[in-house]
């Protein structure tokens, strides 16, 4: 980066100092050469400044105007018809389009700077060097060209500045994703195993007197729900510290494969036996779909544990040909309403599936319990 840099500012200074040569070239080299031809050589010796222009626009306008008013004042006369010098007046194009440029990228100081420069010094070539005659002609055409300048380098502007903002707007948006996507893997990897804690150590406070072997179990359900919830989180913060945009993740993602581990723990640690009913086509799901599924099935086994208040629930995992089904139901009494702790995770179960452009429902049924369904669309790939 640093020698690019280098190689750029080397090639800006080289056309600066070449820019006087090849204008004295241009007026110069040979006496044949039509006025015209002339000044068309003095305006696309303004290319020679394009590094200079992109460096610091307002030197490279300046350096622009110079070499025009010079070249127009050094100019021979031959007679009193010749038109040389009213010829170069035409090379002050050259320094309309570094105004424009100047306008389009410069700050608004800067660009009131460039104009006020280009309009005297265009009102200055003009007055001394063109004859009395041809003066409010050339007048016109000069301020019509410079305001030219000016509205082609604001509609630039606004373009810039409306890029600007779409991508900041991008960023947001991004971060903000980013952010909820980081706080549905957290619920839901975190909400489960502190649901199964809190029954465990009731479980323990209940019985620690009457029934120690009760509550030891209970002890030790608690102590392995936190040892795997925290190795669970150390993963993901190492994950999100060493992964790169774009990056494939640094550990194996979690899916639909892992439901009879997720059930024995469920009733293992939480007395809640779980149904799985697969039918269908099992395969191979996209990574986003297959931890959505997952996710979805630990967030509505993590309600029942905390809020159904039954020992049942059947989990039916359905693949079809276009899309994945997905349906919790238990027959408890579900969650209370205006409980604390409900709606975050509903809300993000909402989220994975609307992201993945599918169907999602939840609430209780009309003969008791609670329903979770989610139907998300599969890509071609996976059909």
């Amino acid at each position: 980066m640093n020698a690019t840099s280098s190689a750029r500012g080397a090639a800006a200074w080289c056309g600066l100092v070449l820019y006087p040569l090849a204008v004295s070239l241009s007026l110069f080299g040979s006496s044949m050469v039509l006025p015209s031809v002339r000044a068309l050589g003095v305006t696309l010796s303004a290319v020679l400044l394009v590094g200079v222009v992109r460096r610091a626009p307002l030197f490279g306008l300046v350096v622009a105007l110079a070499g025009t008013l010079l070249a127009v004042a050094a100019q021979p006369t031959y007679g009193p018809f010749d038109d040389s010098r009213q010829a170069n007046l035409v090379a002050f194009v050259s320094a309309d389009v570094v105004l424009g440029y100047l306008i389009a990228r410069g700050s608004r100081g800067t660009a009131v700077a460039g104009i006020a420069l280009s309009f005297v010094a265009q009102a200055v070539g003009i007055a001394f060097f063109a004859r009395p005659e041809n003066q409010i002609g050339f007048g016109v055409v000069a301020l019509l060209v410079l305001l030219v300048a000016c509205m082609v380098g604001l509609l630039g502007r606004e373009r810039r500045q409306h890029a600007a903002a779409l991508r900041e707007q991008a960023v947001a948006e991004a971060v903000t994703a980013e952010r909820l996507r980081i706080a549905r893997e957290l619920h839901d990897m975190v909400s489960h195993s502190i649901g199964v804690i809190a029954i465990q150590s009731g479980v323990a406070s209940r019985v620690i007197e009457t029934r120690p072997k009760e509550a030891r179990e209970a002890l030790e359900a608690i102590e392995t729900t936190s040892r795997e919830t925290l190795q669970g989180l150390r993963r993901t913060l190492v994950a999100l510290r060493r992964a790169e945009p774009g990056a494939a993740p640094l550990t194996p993602a979690t899916g639909l494969a892992d439901l009879g581990s997720l059930t024995e723990v469920t009733a293992r640690d939480a007395g809640v036996h779980v149904e799985v009913v697969r039918s269908g086509a099992q395969r191979p799901l996209p990574a986003d779909v297959d931890l959505a599924a997952y996710r979805i099935v630990q967030e509505s086994l993590t309600n029942v544990v905390r809020h159904a208040g039954t020992d049942t629930c059947r989990v039916l995992v359905s693949f079809g040909d276009r899309d994945l089904a997905l349906e919790i139901v238990d027959a408890g009494r579900g969650p209370a309403a205006g409980s604390p702790g409900t709606g975050f995770g509903i809300t993000g179960m909402g989220e994975r599936v609307s992201l993945l452009h599918g169907e999602f429902s939840a609430g209780p049924r009309p003969e008791g319990g609670f329903r979770v369904a989610a139907r998300i669309p599969l890509p071609e790939a996976a059909r």
